[in-house]
């Protein structure tokens, strides 16, 4: 991300990173460049802080894969996939939402619409969600502060 982009964003404040992982993370099956931004403010905000506002933001963003799973108006292409993500789901949905909100994928889009077909309640959906997410985003800050980050991560995430 280029200096002077950083440095707008920095004056959104932590909102500013809530709102951008809201969008970020509100597109279904399309990559959005949240987790850069998160790498980037943890380096120029509080980490933790970054993590707690990027989480929450990513969070409600993923509503929009679940209410499409609840309304029945996902569209599924991978029936092999889905049929798998529906096992793990009735198996144990609350551990499978946590890790897939946690590890950096595209199956979390999958998950909250499988969730939501499946009717799991939307504040279960949203606690378990919100854990993944926001450990997820600590684990991103803290890499973009430097505190546990390798300089090939940082020329990974930086352009």
């Amino acid at each position: 991300m280029p200096e002077e982009q950083a440095v707008k964003l920095e004056s959104y404040g932590y909102a500013g990173i809530f709102l951008i992982s809201i969008l970020a993370n509100a597109t279904v099956l399309i990559p959005a460049p949240g987790l850069v931004i998160v790498f980037t403010m943890g380096a120029k905000f509080s980490p933790f802080l970054v993590g707690l506002a990027a989480g929450a933001g990513a969070t409600l963003g993923e509503l929009s894969g679940y209410l499409a799973g609840f309304s029945g108006q996902g569209i599924i292409e991978d029936q092999k996939r889905y049929d798998q993500m529906v096992r793990w789901m009735k198996r144990n949905g609350p551990l499978t939402i946590m890790i897939l909100a946690f590890i950096p994928n595209p199956l979390f889009d999958l998950a909250g619409m499988v969730a939501g077909a499946l009717k799991m309640p939307v504040k279960k959906f949203l606690f378990w969600a919100l854990i993944g997410k926001i450990l997820k985003m600590l684990v991103f800050a803290y890499a973009g502060a430097g505190v546990f980050s390798a300089p090939w991560l940082n020329k990974l995430l930086t352009p």
